[in-house]
C-alpha cells in the first residue's frame, strides 16, 4: 500500500493536514465513505467546505471515484486502477450491503459486456449490485 504523502505527491497535491486525514479515512475504510460519514470521522476537525473541496480536488486528481445511491447522495472510494487527473479507468462493479450498508467495489469481478445498437458509444458503466455482504451473512 501506497503511503499517504506519496499519493499526494505523485498527483502534485501539497501535503496538508487536511488532505492527510481525509485520505487515511479512505485507506483504512473498508468500503466507501459519504461526506458525512467523513465529516462525522473527524469529529468536527474539519468543516462541511473543507471536506467538499478536499474530496474535489481528490476526484479531480483521480484518487478516488464516486459511486451512486439510491437517495442521490454520493459514495466515495479510493481508485485502484491507472486513474489520473481527469481520466478515471476504475471501471468495475459496485455491492451494497442491505444489512451493513456498506458500499464495497468489486474490482475483481468481471464486468458484463453490454452491446449497444449501433451509433451508441459507451462512455461510462455504472453497476451496482444489492445484497448481503460475506461479513452479515455469516
Amino acid at each position: 500500500m501506497k503511503d499517504i504523502q506519496q499519493i499526494l505527491k505523485e498527483n502534485k497535491l501539497s501535503v496538508t493536514d487536511t488532505r492527510t486525514i481525509i485520505l487515511k479515512l479512505f485507506l483504512k475504510s473498508k468500503g466507501a465513505l459519504s461526506h458525512a460519514a467523513i465529516e462525522k470521522s473527524t469529529k468536527a476537525q474539519l468543516d462541511r467546505v473543507t471536506i467538499y473541496r478536499t474530496l474535489q480536488s481528490f476526484l479531480e486528481k483521480g484518487i478516488i471515484h464516486t459511486i451512486p445511491t439510491d437517495d442521490n447522495s454520493i459514495q466515495y472510494a479510493l481508485c485502484k486502477g491507472d486513474c489520473k487527473e481527469g481520466e478515471h479507468n476504475d471501471n468495475h462493479i459496485h455491492f451494497i450491503c442491505k444489512e451493513c450498508d456498506t458500499t464495497y467495489c468489486l474490482d475483481h469481478t468481471a464486468i458484463p459486456t453490454i452491446n449497444l445498437p449501433k451509433g451508441f458509444k459507451s462512455e461510462e458503466v455504472e453497476i451496482v449490485v444489492k445484497g448481503i455482504c460475506e461479513h452479515c451473512n455469516e
